[in-house]
């Protein structure tokens, strides 16, 4: 599944092409995606120019004249820069066709992406408002992360997960985030000092600002048409290393299930 790297990594990848453009029209080859596309979208998008590629989370928003597209990839799906001409594959549900001869093309096997818009505020819109802070912004830190742990009883993993604490911090980058800052997965989330959770989130900042690095010099290519969505192989320190020997202690990598996900930490490195 695309996380937060990942859709910042599109992001860059396609702005360049977008920004300043004008758009022809928006062809749409199946409107059942997780959402339906409204069948007057089109309509709305004719001759409007895209004046800035950004991202809220896993969101991609595209502000094209008062108006602000929302996209998200879903679980499998990618975006692709593709000359307009250019036959269309299974799978393929809808092209933003630029005037330059240009298209934005969707490709999702699974259907759980989407294509939305709104024309007032985009931090509003439902999708977006109760949203947490940006991980790699100024108004996170470790204190927002201990004044909203309260009591919490709740894992610390699935606490540091949930998007309305933060956003952008997925099954990976989460077990990797734990085991740089020590903490294990399980550890309740209301009996974690302040101090150890200005060490989680200088953590979550590493190990996504490093993704997004990495990310950045092996995901090149938002021009080709293989369909394929490309992304980086990333070093991983415990995630998917079950049995492994920690790269700290050399004890084996444990895992154990959290809210139907998997978890992986070191018993010894993390208390």
């Amino acid at each position: 599944m695309p996380e937060l790297p990942e859709v910042e990594t599109t992001r860059r990848g396609i702005e360049p092409h977008l920004t300043g453009q004008r758009i022809n029209r928006l062809v749409i080859r199946d409107h059942r995606l997780r959402w339906p596309i409204d069948p007057e979208l089109p309509a709305l998008l004719k001759n409007r120019t895209i004046h800035s590629v950004k991202r809220r989370a896993k969101y991609l928003l595209l502000d094209c004249d008062h108006i602000t597209l929302i996209l998200h990839l879903g679980m499998s799906g990618n975006l692709r820069i593709l000359d307009a001409g250019n036959k269309a594959q299974k799978h393929d549900h809808y092209d933003l066709v630029l005037a330059n001869g240009l298209c934005l093309r969707f490709h999702d096997p699974r259907r759980f992406g989407a294509l939305l818009w709104t024309d007032g505020p985009v931090s509003a819109h439902p999708r977006l408002a109760s949203l947490g802070p940006e991980p790699l912004s100024q108004a996170f830190a470790g204190e927002w992360l201990y004044q909203h742990s309260g009591a919490r009883k709740q894992a610390v993993k699935t606490f540091i997960m949930d998007s309305r604490i933060v956003v952008g911090v997925g099954n990976i980058y989460a077990c990797e985030a734990l085991f740089n800052a020590g903490i294990h997965p399980a550890r309740a989330a209301g009996r974690i000092s302040a101090q150890r959770y200005t060490r989680l989130a200088d953590a979550i900042r590493q190990v996504l600002s490093e993704a997004i690095a990495q990310g950045g010099t092996t995901l090149r290519d938002f021009t080709n048409s293989d369909g394929k969505p490309g992304y980086f192989t990333q070093s991983l320190k415990v995630y998917g290393r079950a049995g492994q020997p920690c790269v700290n202690c050399g004890r084996p990598i444990k895992q154990l299930r959290q809210a139907q996900r998997s978890t992986y930490y070191c018993s010894h490195c993390q208390r």
